[in-house]
């Protein structure tokens, strides 16, 4: 069982090619569990969410069969991201869940345990709590950790003191490149191999850095891989990132810890999810590996 820890949110999302009118259900564990569902690996889903969209919340998890360990909140978080011609976005707040305040009692059968916050609910005291629990790989997505908000409901990214206790951690960490600059001060699209070194100087043990159209970088303390993208029409980047750890971890531990193959893996896996949007996005091993052997050739 692979255990995704986060807030599952409900937002509105435009892009240059669509808006999706209504709140979806999206977040980032929330995305890397529909990845691993629909790549046939089962996970569980922790978090908090309100009784304004519990109900369809737990619809949703039937629906995606996506377990689930959510105790309530005053509200769900939700956000307003519109995305502007490079790519970047702003994030409006349509409301906060409160911070992750319980683990699942079987977390100790884990085989990953991926963090994946949305707006600091996986505090370094919660991640502590589940090193006691468990001695499964720990995965990190920082976006949530490195945002903080504005007093007019605007998300602006920061970087969060916190980072330097919680990222020894981890064994992997997947951020995208916004966020690697905030946390290394370093540009990846200026010099993404100093960006990954910086972040694995932190104390993780692989640092992954993705970088949209230009695929990612990843660093392991001894080598540098650069993987490159699958060229497609991005049309929804929101949760491609998010995706993109999902489906690494499940690669990873399919074919036995082979890093860069569960990083192409992830790149296509990621391509999947831009060509669409919210969490009806197709996906399978089937089409993903196809993809693979295209980028490969």
């Amino acid at each position: 069982m692979i255990f995704c820890i986060g807030n599952p949110v409900y937002d509105f999302i435009k892009t240059a090619y669509l808006s999706t009118e209504t709140r979806i259900l999206s977040g980032c564990s929330t995305n890397a569990c529909l990845a691993l569902s629909k790549l046939g690996t089962p996970s569980t889903l922790v978090g908090r969410v309100g009784e304004d969209f519990y109900d369809r919340f737990i619809s949703d998890m039937e629906r995606y069969n996506i377990a689930h360990h959510v105790t309530l909140s005053k509200e769900t978080g939700g956000f307003s991201l519109v995305y502007d011609e490079t790519g970047d976005r702003t994030l409006d707040v349509l409301g906060i869940a409160e911070p992750v305040s319980t683990l699942p009692e079987d977390l100790p059968k884990a085989k990953i345990v991926f963090f994946g916050p949305v707006l600091g609910e996986t505090p370094l005291d919660l991640v502590k709590a589940a090193r006691e629990k468990t001695e499964a790989p720990f995965v990190l997505d920082p976006q949530g950790l490195v945002r903080r908000l504005e007093s007019s409901d605007r998300i602006i990214r920061y970087f969060n003191p916190e980072l330097r206790e919680i990222l020894p951690y981890f064994e992997v960490v997947k951020a995208n490149e916004h966020e690697a600059q905030v946390i290394t001060g370093v540009n990846p699209r200026e010099d993404a191999r100093m960006a990954a070194v910086k972040l694995y100087e932190f104390g993780c043990k692989v640092a992954i850095v993705t970088l949209a159209e230009a695929g990612s970088v990843l660093f392991d303390g001894r080598d540098f891989y650069r993987i490159p993208p699958y060229a497609t029409l991005a049309k929804d980047p929101t949760g491609a990132g998010d995706v993109y750890a999902g489906s690494f971890i499940f690669r990873y531990l399919a074919n036995g810890g082979n890093l860069v193959d569960a990083a192409y893996f992830a790149s296509c896996a990621a391509s999947i999810m831009v060509e669409n949007t919210g969490p009806d996005f197709p996906m399978s091993v089937a089409e993903v590996e196809r993809r693979m052997q295209t980028l490969q050739a």
